[in-house]
């Protein structure tokens, strides 16, 4: 029987979340995700399950539901879940309140906090972020969804694309620009908007990975949104969306360790029972070679993972921290792209099978090293942020 991670979780002992997440994982995420792929989502059960053993909430103010943790128990609870679950889609469906809700968190009203966030942490609602608009993805600046101010509502005109969670949201924290006569930073503000206003429209995307999470062309066409809904003030969305890229992108550099774990844990268990003119698999040098390659990549992963996390948990957080995210999220995803290849070499024929933990990950690895924030992206960013 899986725990519950209650208000008064003891952070010091990260065991007890990592047994919690494992139990979960194994149990209730491993046996269905291929099933999960094939019907394209996963069930809205699933949700209140994880939020019932506090795993949504985590990282989260009590007053609203959530359980308050540093950056090292969430990363924790990341790359568990990676490990055992083996499915990008399922993180990226179940967690995509982590990068829609925390500039709500930062900037919101208290009453907008209370509306959205606790119904989300309970596994009730779904909450996702829109940033990404057809003509761009990087360049944040040259946002075109606008948000005319009418009164007391601002009216939203636009599109944004590549929405994870985007078809069953009830939320999205959503990047516009109030000053309609601005084409830079400036202009750009953030504002949560309900998404079962009149003139929201969806449209489902196919993908090479994350089957089994909705991703959607989302339109906007004079939705109207009350300015109580706005985050801050007009004209300082740029920043809070910078920031928030800080958060997702270590997020997702444990999730990719968690990934590059899996991969190396069924090539080793395929090397120890695969026989090949009369020995196990394993005893053959080159792939020992192969695993080792692999582990050594996952331990210098772990390590810097480690060190960044405590560094944000102990509130130094600045230009060379910043600098540090970016390239461990180079350096996670690489390792992962690295193991995912390597696994699949060494099961062989096996390797390419639905089925196997490898060939899911193998295709999931080109959106990790593209969402928040391509690897070239990240190169230019960290060199900005550095002492060059």
């Amino acid at each position: 029987m899986t725990t519950a991670i209650t208000t008064d979780f003891d952070l010091t002992d990260l065991q007890s979340l990592i047994d919690t997440v494992r139990r979960f994982a194994t149990d209730r995420v491993r046996p269905h995700v291929d099933a999960w792929d094939a019907a394209g989502e996963i069930p809205r059960d699933l949700y209140r399950e994880a939020a019932d053993l506090g795993l949504l909430g985590l990282g989260y103010p009590e007053h609203l539901g959530g359980t308050p943790a540093p950056w090292r128990a969430r990363n924790a609870m990341s790359q568990t879940l990676a490990r055992h679950g083996t499915s990008g889609g399922l993180m990226a469906s179940l967690f995509s309140h982590n990068i829609g809700l925390p500039p709500l968190l930062a900037h919101g009203a208290p009453g907008l906090q209370s509306e959205v966030v606790p119904p989300v942490l309970r596994g009730e609602q779904i909450a996702a972020l829109g940033i990404t608009e057809p003509g761009g993805g990087s360049d944040v600046a040259s946002l075109r969804t606008t948000a005319r101010r009418d009164g007391d509502d601002y009216v939203i005109d636009g599109e944004k694309v590549f929405i994870t969670s985007g078809m069953r949201a009830d939320w999205v924290t959503l990047a516009v620009r109030t000053d309609l006569h601005s084409k830079g930073a400036g202009g750009i503000s953030m504002i949560v908007v309900p998404m079962g206003r009149p003139g929201v429209s969806r449209t489902g995307l196919q993908k090479m990975g994350w089957h089994c999470s909705d991703t959607a062309h989302l339109r906007f066409d004079g939705v109207r949104v009350p300015v109580r809904y706005r985050l801050g003030e007009e004209g300082a969305g740029f920043r809070m969306i910078m920031g928030n890229f800080n958060g997702e992108r270590l997020a997702l550099s444990a999730m990719a360790l968690g990934f590059a774990q899996a991969c190396y844990d069924e090539a080793l268990d395929w090397a120890r029972q695969r026989q090949t003119f009369g020995a196990p698999l394993i005893e053959r040098q080159v792939i020992r070679h192969k695993l080792m390659d692999m582990r050594m990549r996952i331990e210098s992963t772990q390590a810097w993972v480690d060190a960044v996390a405590a560094r944000a948990d102990a509130g130094d957080m600045g230009a060379d921290w910043v600098a540090h995210v970016c390239l461990l999220k180079n350096h996670s995803t690489q390792a992962m792209q690295f193991c995912a290849d390597a696994a699949v070499q060494i099961l062989g024929g096996m390797g390419f099978m639905r089925g196997t933990a490898c060939e899911r990950i193998y295709r999931e690895v080109k959106v990790m090293m593209i969402g928040g924030g391509a690897e070239e992206i990240m190169k230019e960013l960290a060199a900005r942020q550095s002492d060059l």
